[in-house]
């Protein structure tokens, strides 16, 4: 037989051979493929989910890392405002007639207390001071007592008791404020 007629196989020939494959076997190694892609797509999801987990950690503990960093020193901030406002009182009450006897004295609380809010303001506390016939803001304000006082309408400042403070964006202190409460007319 020439190399030639070795190479062509008649069609019977490969009949036979088509007769001899194990679908059996084929079909299991169907199954197992399918079997190996269901759980590619398993590991897939499993793998999809645990980055989008890793990004959600990472997002979140840089925004603890901003708000630690921001309002970290939120206790501290609230137990020096006792101190800013014993001084602000301490100027205001010396009369002028000691404000010539203690001159180095206040002199000194006023540097100290400029030292405070420089301090204050380095650190993002920022003062709320209402006047005198500003609408009442329940946000920033606390309303220490309401009375009645002619030529005003009710819910506007009357006096103000005690200044508030903002660090950042959140309230420190709210400014202590009377109200009036006359009734519209």
């Amino acid at each position: 037989m020439s190399e030639k007629d070795q190479e062509l196989q008649s069609l019977d020939e490969l009949a036979a051979e088509g007769d001899e494959i194990d679908f059996d076997a084929a079909e299991a190694s169907f199954d197992e493929i399918e079997a190996l892609r269901v759980e590619r797509d398993e590991y897939r999801d499993k793998f999809m989910r645990a980055l989008a987990d890793t990004e959600n950690l990472r997002k979140r503990a840089e925004r603890d890392r901003r708000e630690a960093e921001d309002y970290g020193g939120s206790k501290l901030a609230r137990d020096m405002l006792p101190v800013y406002d014993n001084m602000r009182r301490a100027l205001q009450s010396a009369a002028e007639a000691e404000q010539d006897v203690n001159k180095a004295l206040l002199e000194g609380v006023e540097l100290t207390m400029r030292e405070l809010i420089s301090v204050f303001k380095k650190h993002g506390i920022d003062p709320i001071t209402p006047e005198v016939g500003d609408k009442f803001d329940p946000k920033l304000h606390q309303a220490m007592f309401e009375a009645p006082l002619p030529d005003t309408k009710a819910g506007d400042i009357i006096q103000v008791a005690a200044e508030g403070f903002m660090l950042h964006d959140r309230l420190l202190r709210p400014a202590q404020v009377g109200v009036s409460s006359t009734p519209a007319s």
